[in-house]
């Protein structure tokens, strides 16, 4: 999910906000090299240390995409670290992007070692482990085919006009 938070860097800032990166381990692989490159061609500062002083109210929010939904298994160095700070701080507020950084994606966060975000924002989706998340809750994506709703018997809401995200906060997980 890296890339998905590189890809957010580059949206905020051309939408006016200053983002700042948090990357404590970078990928080689050619496509997240591709985004960093274009990160800092608009002079987005990225970090890979994330300090105290880093977690202030000088941020709006921070944009939780450090691991996917295929995430399994223990929080490891340098992320396990992370995950603490992120867990203690309530400044600025977090966003998770599709599933919150720690959170077995079935079962929701597990032995409680995953962050506990203020809002969720499913890509395509909901998860099952969304059926756990108390907060608001965002749907992006209306790019799903017909047939793929048929085939896994989707029940996706309607996006009003032309936005690309809706708000399920308030829908019955049964709904979705």
């Amino acid at each position: 999910m890296v890339w998905i938070g590189l890809v957010a860097a580059r949206h905020l800032f051309h939408f006016g906000y200053k983002p700042n990166i948090f990357y404590p381990k970078q990928s080689k692989k050619e496509l997240y090299e591709r985004l960093v490159i274009q990160c800092q061609s608009l002079e987005i500062p990225i970090v890979t240390e994330l300090s105290n002083s880093s977690l202030t109210n000088d941020n709006d929010l921070i944009v939780d995409a450090l691991f996917g939904f295929s995430f399994t298994g223990e929080i490891r160095p340098p992320f396990d670290e992370v995950i603490q700070k992120l867990k203690v701080t309530n400044i600025p507020p977090i966003v998770s992007v599709d599933i919150p950084s720690g959170w077995d994606v079935e079962k929701g966060n597990v032995n409680n070692h995953g962050l506990k975000p203020s809002m969720l924002i499913s890509l395509t989706a909901p998860k099952l482990c969304a059926n756990y998340f108390n907060g608001k809750h965002f749907l992006g994506g209306r790019f799903i085919p017909p047939g793929l709703k048929e085939k896994y018997e989707l029940n996706l809401p309607l996006y009003p006009g032309t936005d690309q995200v809706v708000d399920i906060t308030d829908l019955p997980s049964e709904k979705l």
